[in-house]
């Protein structure tokens, strides 16, 4: 019987479920080159009940949860609402999925606009790849954020310590990175963990809280152990990108977004928001990200 809150799709590599609710990602195991399984995905337990969820239409914290936008202040919690919205199954096969959120009249007391929201999942081989497709059905242009926020599983490989994992960029990223104040709101206070493209992980890079990178020059990141097993992600359309995870938990989440939290200090209108961008009406904007098993 084919459920209607999640779907299961898979092939011979990757094994994916999706849910409506939020159209979040909640399982993504993969099956290496010798036949062993893994999962890579975090299983959402406590301290954080989440796996992958989608940010949208802002990507962190609006100051104290308000903005003005057509000269009335709306209010949105971080992140956004969609990821706490049940979304509707456009087409479920044996190896994708694809749902959509409309804009109604629950989204519009927090963001007076009209818009649809598609997310595909496609699995090809060893790979997962997600579309996330914005269409402005409005007559006024779209002003919005999106991200992906998965948290993986760190270790990634089981019974692997944690200090023997580490990130390689594709490119330097030397720029200072940002950090969240206790309200959510960015600081550029922190010279950039990486060192010569990578990034050696442990628990006290993230005592801080999350790692913003504002401007990424890399499209692509591997997160694998020091025997090269692990997980490669890439991404199109999404500049920034965040790391965090909480200290003492079994994660860690890449998060490559369009759009950050905003800056401290910021007073301006909604649309000058730093990392949004508006989309003309009746037009569509996408971005995607990958995920692919190593090992």
């Amino acid at each position: 019987m084919i459920s209607d809150a999640s779907h299961e799709f898979k092939n011979n590599r990757l094994c994916a479920t999706v849910a409506a609710h939020g159209a979040e990602l909640q399982r993504l195991q993969y099956t290496s080159t010798l036949g062993q399984q893994r999962e890579m995905l975090w299983e959402g337990t406590d301290p954080w009940a989440r796996h992958s969820p989608i940010l949208f239409p802002i990507v962190g914290k609006l100051p104290d949860d308000c903005a003005t936008l057509d000269g009335q202040i709306i209010r949105m919690s971080q992140h956004g609402f969609a990821r706490d919205c049940r979304f509707d199954w456009v087409e479920r096969t044996e190896t994708s999925c694809t749902l959509e959120l409309r804009d109604n009249a629950e989204t519009r007391a927090f963001f007076p606009r009209k818009f649809i929201l598609r997310v595909k999942y496609t699995l090809e081989n060893d790979t997962i790849n997600i579309i996330y497709s914005v269409i402005n059905t409005d007559e006024y242009y779209l002003p919005m954020s999106i991200g992906a926020h998965p948290a993986f599983k760190w270790p990634i490989i089981p019974d692997t310590p944690k200090t023997q994992h580490r990130l390689i960029f594709s490119h330097n990223e030397e720029k200072p990175t940002g950090r969240l104040k206790k309200d959510g709101l960015v600081l550029k206070c922190s010279p950039s963990p990486v060192i010569k493209r990578e990034v050696a992980l442990s628990e006290d890079l993230f005592q801080e809280g999350a790692i913003i990178f504002e401007a990424l020059s890399s499209r692509e990141l591997q997160f694998v152990t020091s025997s090269g097993e692990g997980l490669e992600m890439s991404w199109t359309n999404l500049p920034s990108l965040g790391l965090w995870m909480i200290p003492g938990s079994n994660f860690l989440c890449i998060e490559p977004w369009q759009g950050y939290a905003t800056p401290a200090g910021f007073k301006g209108d909604f649309t000058d928001k730093p990392g949004l961008i508006s989309i003309p009406p009746r037009e569509q904007w996408e971005a995607q990200w990958k995920v692919r098993g190593i090992g």
